[in-house]
């Protein structure tokens, strides 16, 4: 029976649905069947791995009303080993209309117990409240996935949304756990996010992931391609980072992946008809590089210029060498008498 985690945070802007979404591509890309239900009305999730949510038939608020089931809703993605139940903005009133439901906090536990044994991780996208679509959520999942952006406001919803896994422990669901706690948006370089990952290391201690998710721009620029980061940029950081964080949760839940996937009707996948026929893209071989240029044969060095000796001045009655007290002019063939005088402009009066 597949793990379900939901990822939940009612801090908003924290990375929730970014978390999800990568993190069931990453766990995909590992060749785990992985389902990613999306129960946040503004359908972020659906549209990032390019589903528009305004063209889908029917999304979890149908599974959540109970006019369709799982495996109706549930759609194929780019992604061999991933499956989305999309998300639409009805279920906005969802919680309303599903006042009056009986055990109306167990309807999306009931409508997994179907497709459980498909997959080996279902990941749930919660909203960013502690509303009744994410006690449902809540009270579905195995664990609890806390993504906490490492920045102070941050801290602060902690103590409320533990508050509410203890309440849900105790009345709904005995069985969750903390799956861990996962830095988001975290700079090195800043010391109020070593200060907040520091922080949060003390208090939850080995529950944090080992692995943190970086500050990246590849990961911002995914979604609008309707793709996730390691399908935009698969050697960026934030690719990386996902890929640490999904491996440490195959590492933490092996005794859920022992048990091989089955259909709905128990058969096990690997003789029961494919979930899908995902037909891998051939893979292109670069073609082989060209030979490097061979190295280009040193220059004969040029000879020495000799520099010509520097023009001596004419040499007095004294040293050869050595240069002469006064440079006579040409125009002064001789020196200077005192009855020499300078010409007088015409028309000056001389001088009385």
């Amino acid at each position: 029976m597949g793990k379900v985690i939901a990822v939940a945070n009612q801090k908003g802007g924290v990375g929730k649905t970014t978390t999800a979404v990568n993190l069931a591509a990453s766990l995909a890309a590992s060749e785990h069947p992985t389902l990613l239900i999306d129960t946040d009305p503004q359908a972020n999730g659906t549209s990032s791995l390019g589903i528009e949510p305004r063209t889908v038939a029917s999304s979890v608020y149908d599974v959540l009303m109970g006019g369709s089931s799982v495996e109706d809703v549930s759609l194929h993605t780019e992604m061999p080993f991933l499956d989305l139940i999309p998300s639409h903005i009805n279920l906005v009133g969802a919680e309303i209309e599903m006042i009056d439901l009986f055990e109306r906090e167990r309807v999306l536990k009931k409508a997994l117990q179907k497709i459980r044994r498909r997959y080996q991780f279902i990941v749930i996208d919660c909203p960013p409240s502690l509303g009744l679509l994410t006690l449902n959520a809540l009270t579905a999942a195995d664990s609890v996935l806390i993504p906490v952006q490492t920045e102070y406001f941050a801290l602060e919803g902690l103590g409320q949304l533990l508050n509410t896994i203890k309440i849900v422990r105790q009345h709904l669901n005995p069985d969750l756990e903390i799956e861990g706690v996962l830095l988001t948006m975290f700079d090195g370089r800043l010391r109020l996010s070593n200060q907040v990952a520091a922080e949060v290391r003390r208090y939850f201690g080995d529950r944090v992931f080992e692995a943190v998710v970086q500050r990246n721009v590849r990961i911002s620029e995914a979604p609008s391609f309707g793709k996730p980061v390691l399908l935009y940029d698969a050697i960026s950081s934030g690719s990386r980072n996902y890929m640490a964080v999904a491996a440490e949760v195959v590492r933490n839940n092996q005794r859920y992946l022992q048990q091989a996937p089955e259909a709905a009707d128990g058969t096990p996948l690997d003789d029961a008809p494919a979930l899908r026929v995902p037909t891998p893209a051939p893979r292109v071989t670069a073609p082989a590089p060209p030979p490097p240029p061979a190295e280009p044969t040193p220059a004969e060095p040029m000879p020495a210029r000799t520099r010509p000796a520097s023009p001596r001045l004419p040499a007095g009655d004294g040293d050869a060498s050595a240069p002469p007290d006064r440079v006579v002019l040409a125009s002064r063939a001789t020196p200077p008498s005192a009855t020499d005088s300078l010409p007088r402009p015409s028309g000056d009066a001389p001088d009385a």
